[in-house]
């Protein structure tokens, strides 16, 4: 790791004592943010050039599923100027949970311990990274920007849309014993040592019912979750990723799991695996 990625920008020291008060109690960790993109073109340099603002020493990973607008090539020209900026290029567009498992991978190959999920289209806002990141390094091991937790909000939706988003994850949370008010949030940090003990590889699903999974095998192993209040909006450029099928999976999944659930037969660790 370079030298730079030793020393962490005073936004986040400046949120740690915020979220913690008086001395945090420091984890030191190496941040990766992985962005998958797809036709983020329009996007993805302010994108880049914000996660950069905001968080001085992290390294950052576009993973891109061969995107026809010439994303990936945008951000290899950026990459000098922004700093420890690496394309993950893949063939063909293979959906998000796939595109973070190879980043997570990618990261952990190359020695980083904690790694943030973020979309590309500006939804989650960059300058929450600090915030997110503090309560990483103050000890959680999950920690998701929430938008139901007191101070999060979604500005931007009808009342009937955040009645559906937010029932579907009381439903999750129910069904799976999450204890979490926002378990298909897409903006996170997670510890690589919890990334090995849930075997995030083996992690099937895609979009909402990726972030539920992942958040359903971290609560099994014991890990420290943390909501932290987020302000969530719709994108404003490109076209969303977001379909009715990405949602009926999810359904489908926290329906079959919470079956297995309750007749003793859901996803168990592996023996000995316990957060780090």
């Amino acid at each position: 790791m370079s030298e730079t990625m030793q020393t962490w920008p005073r936004a986040v020291d400046d949120a740690l004592q915020v979220a913690g008060g008086g001395s945090p109690r420091l984890r030191p960790v190496n941040v990766l943010v992985v962005i998958p993109t797809y036709n983020e073109r329009p996007n993805i340099e302010r994108m880049l050039r914000e996660v950069r603002r905001n968080v001085a020493s992290c390294g950052i990973l576009v993973v891109d599923d061969g995107s026809p607008d010439g994303t990936a090539d945008l951000v290899e020209v950026l990459a000098p100027e922004i700093g420890e900026l690496h394309v993950l290029r893949r063939a063909r567009k293979s959906g998000l949970g796939s595109a973070y498992r190879d980043g997570f991978q990618w990261g952990i190959a190359h020695g980083y311990d904690a790694f943030v999920e973020i979309d590309a289209d500006f939804s989650h806002d960059p300058a929450s990274l600090p915030t997110l990141i503090a309560a990483a390094q103050q000890g959680a091991d999950v920690v998701i920007g929430s938008r139901y937790v007191v101070g999060g909000e979604i500005p931007d939706w009808s009342w009937h849309r955040k009645l559906l988003s937010w029932g579907g994850n009381r439903y999750a949370s129910a069904m799976l014993g999450l204890k979490v008010k926002d378990s298909t949030a897409g903006f996170r940090v997670y510890r690589a040592s919890l990334l090995e003990a849930i075997d995030y590889r083996t992690v099937q699903a895609d979009g909402y019912g990726f972030q539920i999974e992942m958040t359903y095998r971290s609560r099994r192993v014991g890990a420290v979750i943390q909501e932290v209040p987020i302000s969530f909006v719709d994108r404003e450029l490109g076209e969303s990723k977001m379909s009715g099928s990405i949602i009926s999976e999810a359904l489908r999944l926290v329906t079959k799991w919470g079956a297995e659930r309750l007749v003793g037969r859901g996803w168990d660790p592996a023996p000995g695996a316990t957060r780090g």
